[in-house]
């Protein structure tokens, strides 16, 4: 029988929250991410008193029973009808297609799979994410990719983000084009890649008062003068929201070896503000809402498949869905069977292809 190691996800109402300037900061746990909302009336008065975040409560437990190798591909295929798919590790490394991956994921197509693919990088945007899929050789409707830079911009419109303020974006080109698709006033990103603080006595550095979010993600050309301006905006600007796309360590940039991740920038800023962020990436159920609710798919019903214990199995097991876990990108063996480790798969194996080679030895 498939097990089920963690199913709840229940849904704690904000609002009571909103009532008071004084009731901040306030502690979440979106996906066992910890996270601050540094709320006052003007985010009470963008959110309309509807705002509601899916979260785990502090007492929620991950059971850390052992997780299974995966024998029977077929069993597994037959008990869900989507497959949600991380993509770093898992699909590609780098610029690297993973072997046995296009036979795949025509299999489950074939068999009436849905098929989901949610990155937490940020680098591009969803329609960008469609062209490398495209160039790799794999057939993905952009509607099946859902990427942290589009996440960013679907967490600003469920709150009813005002669109007369700006947000300050640390990361790449990804998010700009989400946001502007969002049509949302944005400055930052890679125009400040080159820009450099000169520090002189009496020096004082300016930013808009009129940004009322700052975004982080991945960004390559990560220097101080983002740093101290995105500090500026959500230090001193009322409401100022700070969001990241995710808080990954590290990522896939090429196929020869690890990467800083997103992470590294998030946690500069919040060592500079002293504030904790928004996470609307993996493992926040953001985005599992989002799918979910999308394609009105039973949660209980998908199979979340990824590289990472804590963001795509902890994203999956806080959404209420099966897990597989692949060892074909940051996670090895050894890290999976830790003692230290208290985040179990309901299932792992060596990479996505085994769905096809263990489906076709179990017919």
């Amino acid at each position: 029988m498939l097990s089920n190691t963690c199913r709840a996800s229940p849904s704690l109402s904000i609002a009571s929250t909103l009532k008071s300037p004084n009731n901040f900061p306030k502690s979440l746990f979106l996906g066992q991410k910890k996270v601050s909302l540094f709320l006052n009336p003007i985010f009470k008065k963008w959110n309309n008193s509807k705002m509601e975040v899916s979260t785990s409560t502090s007492n929620m437990t991950i059971k850390a029973s052992s997780a299974e190798a995966l024998k029977n591909a077929n069993e597994l295929i037959d008990s869900v009808e989507t497959f949600i798919f991380d993509c770093d590790g898992v699909i590609w490394k780098g610029d690297s297609l993973i072997d046995g991956v296009p036979e795949t994921l025509d299999m489950l197509r074939a068999k009436g799979k849905r098929l989901v693919f949610v990155t937490n990088n940020s680098t591009k945007s969803r329609k960008q994410y469609g062209k490398k899929f495209e160039t790799l050789g794999l057939s993905v409707n952009e509607e099946e990719i859902f990427a942290s830079s589009f996440a960013a911009a679907a967490y600003l419109k469920s709150i009813n983000f005002p669109k007369d303020k700006k947000i300050y974006v640390v990361g790449e080109e990804g998010i700009l084009k989400e946001l502007d698709l969002a049509e949302y006033q944005h400055l930052g990103g890679p125009e400040d890649g080159g820009k450099k603080i000169e520090l002189k006595p009496g020096f004082l550095m300016e930013h808009d008062e009129s940004v009322g979010a700052v975004v982080v993600g991945f960004d390559r050309n990560f220097n101080y003068y983002k740093v101290q301006y995105a500090t500026l905006c959500i230090r001193e600007n009322p409401g100022c929201l700070f969001i990241a796309t995710n808080r990954d360590a590290v990522t896939h940039l090429t196929d020869a070896q690890e990467w800083a991740g997103g992470g590294s920038m998030v946690g500069a800023i919040v060592g500079s503000t002293q504030r904790e962020p928004i996470v609307v990436g993996k493992p926040s159920t953001f985005m599992m809402d989002y799918v979910s609710e999308k394609f009105g798919i039973q949660k209980s019903q998908i199979c979340m498949v990824g590289d990472r214990l804590d963001t795509d199995i902890l994203f999956g097991q806080n959404g209420g869905c099966k897990t597989l876990l692949v060892l074909s990108g940051v996670t090895s063996l050894p890290m999976l069977q830790s003692p230290s480790n208290s985040i179990k798969p309901d299932f792992y194996t060596n990479k996505i292809s085994d769905l096809l080679s263990l489906s076709a030895t179990t017919v």
